[in-house]
């Protein structure tokens, strides 16, 4: 089976993208031994994020099991999650 994108752990709630994914594809989502579906709803490039579900403005993003931001706005699940939407929460000594 394919893989599209990859989280790292299961309490993610991005998916980083293993190819430039397309608008409305069904994206194959890897994490640890289990895959999921997750339809795309714009353009992700390689190495971009994506959210894997419904993120609320003002939540944390979480990769790698990590806080690495905060959602500036709503992100629907298939969404390209970057600068665009994501502030940073690291350097700026908002994290321990």
């Amino acid at each position: 089976m394919r893989i599209d994108a990859i989280m790292i752990k299961a309490e993610d709630n991005v998916a980083t993208a293993l190819r430039d994914l397309h608008s409305e594809e069904e994206a194959i989502v890897s994490s640890g031994e289990s895959q999921n579906q997750i339809k795309v709803i714009e353009a992700i490039p390689f190495g971009h994020k994506f959210a894997v579900l419904r993120i609320n403005e003002g939540e944390h993003i979480i990769k790698y099991g990590e806080i690495i931001g905060s959602a500036t706005q709503f992100i629907e699940q298939g969404a390209h999650a970057h600068t665009q939407n994501i502030e940073s929460l690291r350097g700026r000594g908002d994290l321990d």
